[in-house]
């Protein structure tokens, strides 16, 4: 796969944390994922992966956009915190639960059986686990109401990291 990679850390009156975005030149072959009745490409030539990863809260949103520059699919991660490594990469403790948003406003919940699954065999204790779902039902409800301001800032995030390419 060829790919070029920008990021930045933000500090705007409506964002505060880093953003990253990758550039996915040329791949080997596209790469689909199906909800329920839906096939979606989320990886071909020419195609977009932003990440936000917005300081003090408990989720990211990777916003995939076609070769077009439209929006696949937003995947928001339910995670424990958002960090930097010591090589400067934004990096993220996932708590397994997924938020799938797309264009048409259809909302996709993932991966709560790992998250059961995790508690379960002690890999999570039960605080981050009612943390989880407590950011989930957050995110949905601001989702619901349109207030979810990730989404909106996609586009702006993405033109600014364009130019850094």
């Amino acid at each position: 796969m060829e790919r070029r990679y920008a990021q930045s850390y933000l500090e705007t009156g409506s964002y505060k944390g880093h953003v990253t975005l990758l550039e996915i030149s040329k791949v080997t072959e596209p790469l689909h994922v199906t909800y329920d009745d839906k096939n979606i490409c989320i990886s071909d030539d020419g195609y977009l992966w932003l990440q936000q990863f917005p300081s003090d809260k408990h989720h990211s949103v990777t916003t995939m956009f076609d070769a077009r520059g439209k929006v696949v699919q937003w995947y928001i991660d339910i995670c424990y915190m958002n960090g930097v490594g010591e090589n400067n990469i934004p990096w993220m403790d996932d708590l397994y639960l997924d938020i799938i948003i797309l264009p048409s406003g259809e909302v996709v919940q993932k991966d709560a059986d790992e998250l059961e699954e995790a508690l379960r065999n002690g890999t999570i204790d039960k605080q981050l686990y009612d943390m989880a779902w407590e950011e989930s039902a957050r995110v949905n409800a601001l989702v619901k109401h349109g207030e979810f301001y990730l989404l909106k800032l996609s586009e702006e995030h993405k033109d600014f990291l364009s130019n850094r390419l």
